[in-house]
């Protein structure tokens, strides 16, 4: 049985006693080094503040930029561009979509129970949920975010100091308007969106 037909057997599952997840090389989390030079051209054309710490989402309908916030949620941050750096995020799904609310993704199976295994410490700020707001997905303990995130689509302030905020859309919110929406209360997505690419600026 390949490994594909593994993660497809287990996508099919309605509820699993504890996530399943994908495993990380630290040698695939390298760092890539990028010329001064370089990384100045990188900065004017995508117009962000710190290549380093931002992002290049890359969606069926076009490229979305977002600015992540390592002085106020660091450890969430430098384990997402640990992710993006392995290529984690390539083709995964946005499992979950619901229409005026948030896009969810970053389940490896597509399902939203699974991660990689490394439970991250919650860094609630003060940062607002608005909308382009990036947070982070978790379950009922507060210490359970792992690798799936999710996007507003407006503003959600309800969610305020329940989540941790790590990044702002600041370009192509448009086109994570565009995501396909999910139906019903929970928002599961029948043949979803998927996540291109995603990349750290800096090593583009």
């Amino acid at each position: 049985m390949t490994e594909e037909t593994k993660l497809l057997k287990k996508s099919n599952a309605p509820k699993l006693a504890k996530s399943e997840t994908k495993s990380i090389k630290s040698a695939e989390t390298k760092k890539l080094s990028v010329s001064k030079t370089r990384s100045k051209k990188i900065k004017h054309n995508y117009q962000v503040k710190d290549t380093e710490n931002s992002l290049l989402l890359k969606l069926k309908d076009g490229d979305v930029v977002i600015e992540m916030f390592p002085d106020v949620a660091p450890n969430h941050v430098e384990r997402i561009k640990e992710l993006v750096r392995a290529e984690f995020y390539n083709g995964l799904k946005f499992h979950r979509v619901i229409d005026g609310f948030m896009a969810q993704t970053g389940c490896p199976y597509g399902t939203g129970t699974g991660g990689t295994g490394k439970k991250l410490k919650a860094e609630f700020n003060k940062m607002p949920h608005k909308r382009g707001t990036v947070s982070m997905a978790r379950a009922m303990d507060i210490n359970s975010g792992d690798s799936q995130f999710f996007i507003c689509f407006g503003d959600c302030s309800w969610l305020d100091g329940q989540y941790t905020v790590w990044g702002q859309v600041t370009s192509g919110m448009e086109y994570v308007d565009a995501i396909k929406k999910g139906t019903g209360g929970n928002g599961e997505v029948s043949d979803p969106d998927t996540i291109v690419s995603l990349q750290v600026i800096a090593d583009i």
